[in-house]
């Protein structure tokens, strides 16, 4: 028998006509209250006190905060011996530098990877051909392919696999396939003069992660040794600068609006350079919510990041479901006076459907004073 939530349409006490906008007076705090990761069914509860003004907080369960510019010695020729950060069932969150050509090939067994190039650049031959990386872009790279990186300038790259799953491309409903960006701005491996020139009849070797566990084969030849292929599985390139941002100037679209890529079990976003909203009803900075079905994950790359105090490039938080969340004080009360017409950030935001556990190298690396980073020092003397 088919089931649905229950849900109705309901209105009580001194509340507003929309979310996010016009608040009935002065001084109230609106925090979302969502199921499904804003796409289920949400109220909207206007607090005297932000949500996030807590003076103590005991237990497991909290907001983090690691430093992983701080991450040493993760440079070795296979990423799958990198350490893994954040894990759960279906996904794995690492960071990985790499600095010299590698002198093996790689394939993941396990599920697809996404790669997001934080620093440097190189290039990448794989079972499709050659491509070019840069700062910013994206990688998606499909379970069981083969490859390897040679940097001309060393990278660190985010990498996030999609355990026993794959990437799929968001529906973007009624804005369109060409919205936020476009799929001919995709790029796709070419069997190209420098593809060829690297095929040779030396001894390699292939290192396969499979149940996380590395097996090698050795070749008496280079394996990646195609010289044409056709079809519509690829490894896909795409960077943050080819996207283009919904928005709206009256009204603060949830983060679900700049979904990038999307699994069975979690979604990444992007958040890139966007004016920021000019009504002056509309809620400007991020809103406090409670998100209770998602662990939230962001990786902040680049600019200045306009919701939270004391982040740098390359920081990572993770905001647990189970309490709410939203802006630091600080950034609330530049949004309410408009001080910023626009916004300069990018990062990546992974939210999954299953709790994520945090690794003893990213243990050594949190910051844990983060979870009395809102408290507002005026209020609190």
């Amino acid at each position: 028998m088919a089931s649905k939530p229950i849900t109705f349409p309901r209105t009580e006490g001194n509340c507003s006509n929309q979310a996010h906008a016009d608040f009935p007076e002065e001084g109230l705090y609106e925090r979302e209250v969502g199921r499904d990761g804003f796409f289920g069914p949400a109220s909207h509860i206007n607090h005297r006190h932000p949500p996030t003004g807590w003076l103590a907080w005991e237990g497991p369960l909290r907001p983090r905060a690691f430093n992983f510019q701080k991450l040493t010695n993760i440079a070795p020729s296979c990423p799958w011996r990198t350490p893994t950060l954040l894990h759960n069932a279906h996904c794995r969150y690492r960071l990985w530098d790499c600095s010299q050509p590698m002198v093996n090939l790689v394939r993941n067994a396990d599920g697809d990877d996404l790669l997001f190039v934080h620093e440097g650049d190189g290039d990448l031959f794989c079972d499709y051909g050659h491509l070019s990386l840069t700062e910013g872009d994206y990688v998606v790279i499909p379970r069981g392919t083969m490859w390897r990186l040679a940097p001309s300038r060393p990278m660190r790259l985010l990498m996030i696999e999609a355990t026993d799953d794959s990437y799929q491309l968001p529906d973007k409903g009624m804005v369109g396939r060409h919205a936020i960006f476009d799929p001919a701005v995709l790029k796709a491996p070419e069997i190209d003069q420098a593809f060829l020139e690297q095929q040779d009849e030396e001894r390699w070797q292939v290192h396969i992660k499979r149940h996380q566990q590395i097996s090698v084969i050795t070749y008496p030849f280079n394996p990646l040794d195609a010289v044409g292929w056709h079809g519509d599985l690829s490894v896909v390139k795409l960077n943050w600068r080819d996207i283009r941002p919904l928005m709206s100037h009256r009204y603060h679209l949830p983060p679900s609006a700049h979904t990038t890529f999307m699994t069975k079990r979690f979604v990444v976003c992007t958040f890139v350079p966007r004016p920021i909203e000019s009504d002056p009803g509309a809620l400007k900075v991020p809103f406090y919510h409670s998100n209770d079905d998602f662990d939230e994950v962001l990786f902040y790359h680049a600019g200045d990041f306009f919701s939270r105090d004391n982040i740098g490039q390359g920081m990572v938080t993770l905001h647990p479901a189970g309490f709410p969340h939203g802006p630091h004080p600080k950034a609330y009360k530049a949004g309410q006076e408009y001080t910023r017409k626009f916004t300069d950030e990018v990062a990546v935001m992974v939210d999954t459907r299953d709790a994520l556990e945090v690794s003893p190298k990213a243990c050594e690396l949190e910051n844990p004073d983060y979870v009395y980073s809102w408290r507002n020092h005026n209020e609190l003397g």
